[in-house]
């Protein structure tokens, strides 16, 4: 990079930084100012000019301040005391912010709950959070449902919706409390420090973790966002991300909201349907994960790919190798990439459009943002340390674990570390003593390098984890489901690169006591597991090699891929039209390869 760019760079990074200052150093000043207080104002200043909007319903700003007064009403009645846990498991609607703005509002946490998850995933994330109350939508009931007699906590259940089932109505019981703003002797003493939220993540290893999101990090993402991507009133923001995560639900959302703005909301995302939605509600700001921008890309050409009126799209995930044409083809005119995590305090900004890295910290901003790589084992899974016992920075272009310092100081909002609803969990994300005694550093569980330039480049998970679909896939899960079926001896779950796809797609190795009964595995797996963390490929073996430690070998497995040429073993891959697993011949495997075959 010339001087003139650099001096370009610097100007576009450091007015974004600026902007996302200005929006967010308010924020510890008023610390009794939480985002449900900025929905009561939003409602007096934009009244009925339209918040959320959906397929399904339609919210003004007035319209979701009464609608979140009612939910905050029924939680009064239920007797939710400061910290009792919901559970909410809702697909998208304006319906949804709602409901955990009113909780929150009187003190209680939400835990907003993957809709995809069924079985031992989506009871172990009720059990964590140890809800009073769950709230399911009528369309979710079954799955959950299936998993109640496996619950260890009792919550009393709602349906949202009409169902043959017989449970109470909470979209009948809300309607009987008063819209109007709660009265003094009605409303509870809360801080920015007061928990709101339990967002679910992967870790690299194990169940989700249930991570605590603060009503600080709640007004941090929403203002922090709107500053960035310098969001206005005249703006319309489509949203097809899940709602249960922080980006889809918190931060498109809450970014376009505190400046007057619109959100678009789709309950998922469809590639066919997608330019017709950005075009009809005359979007300005687009939300996306990398997988998404990839079905688009490999979609046939639409004529309405160019006929919208977006300025920026901003997300995480863009690969390299698409970025230029995703920016080209649909004319985006700028691209805001950016890096971070629910319960994490690494979190980076690409302003300047660098394709493929996901930000970069100048020299100049690097004491109030303190982000570094430090050399890793991949063996051990644990950072190198020196003859002093310190952790060694990583030089340019080397791969290590990225890092952020622990500083709980509200004038340094992005050194935080709020931890998740087990402390024993939020334990093994702090290393200590890292470069001098008794420091602490968040743990990413994320390899990357960082070119001469300061420009951050995203590389590997470290561990078992995979990502797939947009959503981290658990080897310790689906062995553990796999496991549990009859006649299975042993299993070894890792990720398989495909041509033409984000992430990587999961492959089980699997040793049968006899025959194994594929179909009734299939319907296991269908029962057990949501639908992206089931193998796309299956590989019967005889036995497992482990290391002298008794930990699988994967490494060589992996290299493999699902080649049937460099494999003997019994190979199938899960057919989603047919919903079986079929056997993968050479003929198959290239039609994969292509993307005829469509995964």
């Amino acid at each position: 990079m010339g001087f003139f760019g650099q001096l370009a760079g610097n100007f576009v990074f450091l007015r974004g930084v600026f902007r996302s200052l200005r929006m967010t150093t308010h924020i510890a000043k008023n610390p009794k100012r939480i985002f449900p207080d900025v929905i009561a104002e939003l409602a007096e200043k934009y009244a009925d000019r339209p918040a959320l909007l959906s397929e399904r319903e339609q919210l003004t700003y007035r319209g979701l301040y009464e609608r979140s007064n009612r939910y905050s009403r029924w939680a009064l009645s239920e007797n939710l005391q400061k910290d009792d846990a919901v559970c909410l498991l809702m697909p998208n609607r304006p319906e949804y912010m709602a409901v955990w703005v009113g909780i929150t509002r009187v003190g209680g946490v939400t835990a907003l709950l993957n809709t995809n998850l069924v079985g031992p995933s989506l009871a172990h994330c009720i059990d964590i959070a140890t809800p009073r109350h769950i709230i399911v939508a009528a369309e979710l009931i079954e799955s959950f449902l299936a998993i109640r007699p496996s619950l260890k906590c009792a919550p009393k259940i709602w349906i949202h919706g009409e169902t043959a089932h017989d449970f109470p109505r909470i979209d009948r019981a809300v309607e009987t409390f008063a819209q109007a703003a709660l009265s003094a002797a009605e409303r509870r003493p809360l801080t920015i420090e007061d928990r709101a939220l339990y967002i679910y993540t992967s870790g690299t290893t194990g169940m989700p973790k249930a991570a605590n999101v603060n009503h600080y990090r709640v007004m941090l993402a929403c203002y922090g966002f709107a500053g960035v991507m310098g969001t206005r009133a005249s703006d319309r923001m489509y949203d097809c991300l899940p709602m249960y995560h922080t980006v889809g639900g918190v931060c498109a959302t809450g970014s376009l909201l505190v400046q007057g703005g619109s959100v678009v909301l789709r309950e998922r995302f469809s590639a066919r349907e997608f330019w017709d939605d950005i075009v009809r509600h005359d979007c300005t700001l687009v939300q996306y994960i990398g997988e998404l921008c990839r079905y688009l890309v490999n979609s046939p050409p639409h004529p309405n790919e160019t006929r919208h009126r977006l300025r920026l799209a901003c997300g995480n995930g863009l690969r390299p190798d698409i970025w230029d044409e995703f920016k080209t083809r649909f004319r985006i005119p700028l691209i805001l990439e950016f890096y971070a995590a629910t319960e994490g305090n690494v979190m980076m900004f690409n302003f300047e459009g660098k394709r493929g890295a996901v930000g970069r910290l100048p020299w100049y901003v690097e004491n109030r943002f303190p982000v570094a790589l430090v050399r890793f084992d991949i063996e051990t899974e644990q950072p190198i340390r020196n003859a002093q016992g310190f952790c060694i920075r990583c030089e340019p272009d080397e791969i290590g674990e990225a890092i952020g310092k622990i500083v709980n100081d509200p004038e340094k909002p992005s050194g935080r570390f709020e931890g998740y609803a087990r402390k024993e969990e939020s334990e093994r994300k702090i290393l200590r003593n890292v470069f001098e005694r008794d420091d602490e550093w968040f743990r990413t569980g994320d390899l990357m390098r960082k070119d001469d330039s300061g420009y951050f480049y995203f590389v590997d998970r470290i561990g078992d984890t995979f990502r797939w679909k947009g959503e981290n896939v658990s080897t310790t899960e689906v062995t553990e489901a796999i496991n549990t079926f009859p006649g299975i001896e042993d299993a070894n779950i890792y990720g398989v690169g495909i041509p033409g796809h984000e992430g990587r797609a999961g492959m089980a190795v699997i040793v049968c006591e006899k025959d194994c009964d594929l179909p009734a595995l299939y319907a296991h797996l269908r029962d057990h597991l949501p639908d992206y963390a089931r193998p796309v490929f299956l590989r019967i073996r005889k036995h497992i090699e482990t290391t002298a430690t008794f930990k699988q070998k994967k490494i060589d497995l992996a290299a493999q891929g699902f080649d049937p040429s460099r494999i003997s073993d019994r190979l199938y891959f899960n057919d989603w039209a047919l919903r079986a697993f079929v056997p993968l011949d050479k003929a198959q495997y290239e039609r994969i390869k292509s993307g005829q075959i469509r995964l």
